[in-house]
């Protein structure tokens, strides 16, 4: 059967000419509406986005120098501020050196190459969404700085300062720059999978905790511990180190949505409440134990409830925060107590029972609050169930402790046959202040 087809083909040149018209717009539109859609500067955003970014510097330099130095014993308050000081100048070379660019440069499952490397192609008018590049790339420095600056509780009062500084400069290169990429850069085998961590429970707690647990058992234990009392010897210090660290971390935490909107709103409510909810569980817990309540206690419980919160922040609703806030504050307190005890391991300001077990307890409870149902934002990727969700999350810890552990310990090891990694015994007990950099925090 022959199909007929009404009407002719036209001869004319206007109707040609009409044909090619319309075939010209229809091949245009597509592309004419892509460019309507590209991102263009958003002058809140990068408001936003320059206060967020000096909040977290804030948070290294001056609140957690403050918060570790008023922990340890007076000769060595001028060692960790040394250490965080100095870790905030080198970090921010390496990142603008070839940090950004392997967390950053591109896409791929493990690093983001080096088509970055010394800030190339990063200027005046290149954007990340809607602010300067320059700005998000400044953003996720402040984030490379303190995370290794976590460390420097982990090993307080005995690792060499040169050492400490040749192991960051490595540990930051294959360590914290690649675990950043897997998770939030371009094609991440992490994020691909759809894991939830919105402003750094695996890049930076998890991955510093576990560094730092490496690092305190491959140097030892200070001379005296556990037999001879180590109080903190200014614990004001360390309360004005924890609120700063609190203030500060609205800008990690609200920062990480890269925008001034009703999810940067939202991160900085839940980031208030876990907080508020896991200073009162450990001050409580602490308070039945012994006693009393101890200042030492709810700025330790503060921090744990502001770790905990971190990789939920962008993702679960006030009641969930509560519940993650409480459970961290139970949790970190136990670790730094019991489970450090139990072991026998010298974590000199426990980082890992705080930022470690923190980052865990965070990290696996927004696979479960993150749930509509729960008040959450909802699941990852294509993920349809808080039992996906939570397996992805627990893959991802579960990389990154195994990970970071592996390659710590064996960048330590080949350190410490190098140049070794602790201090001799005369200048342990002289104290780093003197021993390391010749200065006195205190003139008696």
């Amino acid at each position: 059967m022959k199909i007929k087809i009404p009407g002719h083909w036209p001869t004319s040149k206007k109707s040609w000419a009409m044909i090619a018209l319309l075939f010209l717009l229809f091949t245009l539109l597509p592309s004419l509406a892509m460019a309507e859609e590209a991102p263009t500067l958003s002058s809140g955003d990068t408001a936003w986005m320059l206060t967020a970014t000096a909040l977290v510097l804030f948070m290294t330099i001056p609140g957690l120098a403050l918060f570790y130095a008023g922990m340890v014993r007076s000769k060595n308050v001028l060692s960790v501020l040394m250490q965080c000081f100095a870790i905030t100048s080198l970090m921010t070379i390496l990142w603008t050196v070839y940090g950004y660019s392997i967390a950053f440069g591109g896409d791929g499952p493990y690093w983001g190459g080096l088509s970055k490397m010394f800030l190339a192609g990063v200027g005046v008018d290149t954007l990340s969404g809607t602010i300067p590049e320059t700005v998000f790339m400044t953003f996720q420095m402040t984030f490379a700085i303190i995370t290794p600056a976590l460390m420097v509780g982990a090993f307080a009062e005995r690792m060499k300062f040169s050492t400490m500084m040749v192991f960051m400069t490595i540990w930051v290169t294959i360590v914290y720059a690649p675990v950043c990429h897997w998770v939030w850069g371009g094609g991440g085998w992490l994020g691909s999978k759809g894991i939830l961590d919105f402003a750094g429970g695996t890049v930076v707690h998890i991955n510093a905790g576990m560094a730092g647990l490496v690092a305190a058992i491959c140097l030892g234990k200070r001379k005296g511990y556990p037999t001879t009392a180590m109080p903190p010897h200014n614990l004001g210090y360390t309360l004005m180190g924890a609120s700063m660290l609190w203030v500060g971390w609205f800008g990690f935490n609200a920062g990480s949505e890269l925008a001034a909107d009703g999810v940067a709103g939202m991160a900085m409510a839940v980031t208030q409440i876990a907080t508020a909810a896991a200073a009162l569980a450990w001050m409580s817990i602490e308070w039945v134990k012994h006693g009393k309540p101890s200042v030492l206690g709810i700025a330790s419980g503060a921090v744990a409830g502001l770790v905990a919160i971190t990789p939920a922040s962008g993702a679960v609703g006030p009641m969930g925060a509560m519940a993650i806030g409480f459970a961290s504050g139970f949790g970190c307190f136990f670790a730094s107590t019991v489970i450090k005890r139990a072991l026998g391991y010298d974590d000199s300001l426990d980082v890992f029972g705080i930022h470690a077990v923190g980052g865990i307890i965070g990290a696996i409870l927004t696979g479960v609050f993150c749930a509509e149902s729960l008040g959450g934002a909802g699941f990852g990727g294509d993920i349809t169930s808080i039992g996906g969700q939570v397996a992805v999350q627990f893959t991802g810890v579960g990389a990154t402790m195994i990970y970071t552990g592996v390659v710590s310990f064996i960048i330590l090891k080949v350190l410490d046959g190098i140049m070794g990694l602790r201090v001799e015994e005369d200048a342990e007990a002289e104290g780093l202040d003197l021993a390391e950099h010749g200065e006195r925090g205190y003139i008696i």
